[in-house]
């Protein structure tokens, strides 16, 4: 059942987005992180900076979150049907990097043929001004899609280092949130985020979007994991949960996800970054 209230509804129509929304209690959070560094340990051929998309594809625990209970619950107060997730990103800044992500709108490059889907955004260390939390711009959705730049940079972790010109700043509104807390975004929000300047890493999870049972592919092809009980149209390729960590499968899964998903995202680049 939906737990999003009328007012919080009500603030993601107007705006864009609705934070802070609990998900997590900080020990579960606390734990969640432990079990990322654990990972990238492990598997750093899988879990390195240059290589963190879909890694919900080969750590179970990635994809539990992905299914969580309040996370779907709240999904479903916004979006029709939710039926898929189309893919993850681990954004991870470390301590006093120059990492950054553009001001840009997630729907630009994502192949599909409706709104209807929803970014989550949930951290897993503080996400704030100073640790480069993500900047989100009120109304900037209402405006339909923006013309963006390919600017690639070392630091830009966006893919095409995709960036909208004449941006106002002041407007902007850095949605702070502790760990286990989850923001939600329209796929046509206009958001950023800025280095991280503290001594920690600031690590969160966005999963990039949750879709509608009536969103169908315009181009190119997209593998999803599916979420809760409504079926998925045939369009989509649907891929199974991971069974263990970055094992041999679950590792081809992803790599096949990936490839896809680059298809999708550098279609009509004059470059493309490998994951």
């Amino acid at each position: 059942m939906p737990i999003l209230t009328d007012e919080q509804v009500d603030h993601y129509r107007d705006h864009g987005w609705v934070a802070p929304i609990d998900v997590l209690t900080a020990d579960e959070a606390a734990a969640l992180h432990r079990a990322l560094v654990d990972a990238e340990r492990a598997f750093p051929d899988d879990l390195h900076a240059g290589h963190r998309n879909n890694a919900h594809l080969v750590l179970p625990f990635l994809a539990d979150l992905a299914t969580h209970d309040v996370i779907l619950d709240c999904v479903a107060s916004l979006v029709d049907r939710p039926t898929s997730l189309l893919n993850s990103v681990l954004f991870i800044k470390e301590p006093d990097s120059a990492a950054w992500v553009s001001w840009h709108q997630d729907s630009t490059y994502m192949g599909l043929d409706s709104t209807d889907m929803v970014t989550a955004w949930l951290a897993l260390t503080p996400s704030t001004t100073e640790s480069g939390c993500v900047a989100m711009l009120p109304g900037s959705h209402t405006n339909g899609i923006r013309t963006h730049v390919d600017r690639y940079g070392p630091d830009n972790i966006l893919t095409r280092g995709q960036h909208i010109d004449g941006i106002d700043e002041a407007a902007a509104v850095d949605v702070e949130l502790r760990p286990g807390q989850m923001s939600l975004h329209h796929p046509h929000l206009v958001h950023c985020s800025r280095p991280n300047r503290t001594s920690g890493r600031r690590v969160g999870v966005a999963f990039q979007s949750y879709v509608g049972a009536g969103v169908r592919p315009s181009r190119g092809q997209h593998h999803v994991l599916q979420v809760g009980t409504q079926p998925v149209d045939q369009s989509f390729t649907v891929v199974p949960r991971p069974t263990g960590r970055c094992t041999t499968e679950g590792r081809a899964v992803r790599a096949a996800a990936n490839a896809a998903l680059s298809d999708v995202l550098y279609d009509g680049a004059e470059a493309r970054r490998s994951y």
